[in-house]
């Protein structure tokens, strides 16, 4: 089993959404989070002051899949709907995943899925 994490714009979450329901991936968990990469925010100005936004509101999507094929179609899918070119597109990550338990069912690994 692999866990994917991706962080992505705000106005790109329902794009991503659309594209794994296109890919049939069903288990999905968002978040509102905030951070910076290399772009360490922007500048704004307001009334005349400029000031730093170090932090940027991103979207988190967390997304469990059976096994490496998922992975690359999951990733394929979400690089897709959540390119823009531009500095701030967001990071995917991705790692092994020891075990998975349903509370309801108490079933474990991938039947849990």
């Amino acid at each position: 089993m692999i866990k994917i994490e991706a962080i992505v714009r705000p106005e790109k979450m329902e794009d991503v959404k659309d594209a794994l329901a296109v890919v049939e991936v069903k288990g999905i968990t968002l978040y509102q989070v905030m951070g910076c990469g290399s772009q360490l925010g922007k500048t704004k100005k307001v009334r005349g002051h400029s000031f730093q936004m170090n932090l940027m509101p991103k979207i988190k999507f967390e997304i469990v899949v059976s096994d490496e094929d998922w992975a690359r179609i999951t990733i394929d899918a979400i690089c897709n709907a959540a390119y823009t070119g531009e500095p701030g597109d967001g990071k995917i990550f991705s790692y092994d995943l020891d075990n998975v338990v349903r509370i309801r069912t108490r079933e474990i690994g991938i039947t849990a899925l």
